[in-house]
């Protein structure tokens, strides 16, 4: 047994012949009940006979049996933390001899944990002002905008106009239509194709044109793309925004005036911002923590990770309505490109699940019900079938895992010493 590199282990293991020979008769013993041989009633075919006629099969059960077994035994002898499939390899089997094969497996590492309380970290408490106030007001009164249709004319910049859109070439996957979308003609926030091809377009007017996005564009399966369009301008719009006053504020819920919604406000950007910050804190208390400690991780744990960040990255483009099946993924340039973050992902896993260990931090059942609530609220379904359905996917005990993560990393930031940034 021995090291061979990073997790690798090595063991060598020997099955002792009377084990061989023990085993060997009993899956003879077995075959003789199933198999049909003509001049021989059912299960009175000689053993010779099996053993010379069926030792393929007779061998492949025979080690099917023994070399897990006895290599568990090993494993569990040697108090050795195997994770992943064992590679079996050298393998030797001859009849009247023992059974002996060397397999390589990975293991967990152990490694010392270094001072994880009182880690530096960059944090201040976020403050609100009054202009940070005033603009959230503002886009509050811009989502309360009317528009109203006026007299037909070309369009021009400043009109919001309103389109029937269809894609008709250039767009992989389900094709975009849109019945009623407002465009603001010549804002900045417009694509350039758009305002050129919108302007002096007129309420009833049908038009066909391209449109370039950016490569950066937000929507993956339009980015850096042409795209045609026929478009119908159905409308053209004038904005009417509301004041900014007490009635606005009632309008907008249970406000008794405008300073209580300006309250309102200010706790809600306080908590939005507190949150941001204290994630940005623990990003960097991780960062800190990984490389406090050097140790090797097992492939098998990077591989997994690598695999399940992939996935979150499919759903995400998913979302955006590229269709999963033209992703084409070449997965050596994934491992080479995301790697290292997978490594680093899988041992921050590691030391807070050590941590964890040591300062007793578990998840109740109180919380995991909790958060199980507040799936079923966002998915609008069944508590009890939410429940269900993270039992049997194995879903439930990887969310109490990553709550128990959550409260390690709430432990190490309330321990952290804070300074600003400079």
């Amino acid at each position: 047994m021995g090291l061979i590199e990073g997790c690798r282990y090595s063991l060598d293991v020997t099955v002792p012949v009377d084990e061989v020979e023990r085993e060997t008769e009993r899956v003879v013993e077995s075959l003789r009940e199933k198999v049909r041989l003509p001049g021989f009633r059912p299960g009175k075919v000689p053993a010779g006979i099996i053993r010379s006629r069926f030792a393929a099969e007779v061998r492949q059960e025979v080690l099917e049996a023994l070399v897990p077994k006895f290599l568990r035994q090993e494993v569990e002898k040697a108090n050795l933390p195997l994770v992943g499939e064992p590679n079996i390899r050298d393998l030797e089997f001859e009849p009247g001899k023992p059974l002996r094969f060397r397999a390589e497996f990975e293991v967990i590492p152990d490694f010392e944990l270094k001072e994880y309380r009182g880690l530096t970290v960059t944090y201040s408490e976020p403050e609100v002002t009054e202009r940070d106030i005033d603009e959230r007001l503002e886009a509050l009164r811009q989502e309360k905008a009317d528009y109203v249709n006026i007299d037909p004319r070309p369009a021009v910049d400043g009109d919001y106009v309103l389109l029937r859109l269809e894609s008709i070439a250039g767009v992989e996957g389900k094709p975009i239509r849109q019945e009623d979308l407002l465009l603001h003609v010549g804002d900045p926030d417009t694509l350039p194709d758009f305002t050129e091809n919108l302007r002096g377009m007129q309420p009833g007017e049908e038009k066909e044109f391209e449109v370039a996005y950016p490569e950066d564009y937000g929507e993956a399966r339009l980015a850096g793309k042409r795209v045609r369009f026929r478009a119908l301008l159905k409308a053209i719009r004038r904005k009417e925004l509301p004041e900014i006053n007490d009635e606005f504020a009632k309008d907008l819920g249970d406000y008794r005036d405008l300073a209580e919604l300006r309250e309102a406000i200010r706790t809600s950007l306080a908590a939005e911002r507190q949150l941001l910050a204290q994630q940005r804190a623990k990003n960097e208390l991780i960062d800190k923590l990984v490389d406090l400690h050097d140790f090797p991780v097992p492939e098998v744990f990077v591989e997994r990770q690598l695999e399940a960040n992939v996935e979150q990255r499919v759903r995400e483009l998913a979302a955006q309505g590229v269709d999963p099946r033209s992703i084409r993924l070449d997965w050596n340039k994934v491992r080479q490109a995301q790697g290292e973050r997978a490594r680093r992902e899988v041992k921050a896993s590691m030391i807070l699940e050590r941590i964890a260990d040591r300062e007793a931090i578990e998840t109740t059942y109180e919380e995991l019900d909790r958060e199980i609530q507040r799936i079923a609220r966002q998915s609008r379904e069944p508590v009890p079938a939410v429940r269900k359905r993270l039992e049997q996917g194995g879903e439930l005990r990887r969310l109490a895992s990553r709550i128990r993560i959550e409260k390690t990393l709430n432990f190490l930031f309330e321990q952290a010493r804070k300074v600003p940034a400079d």
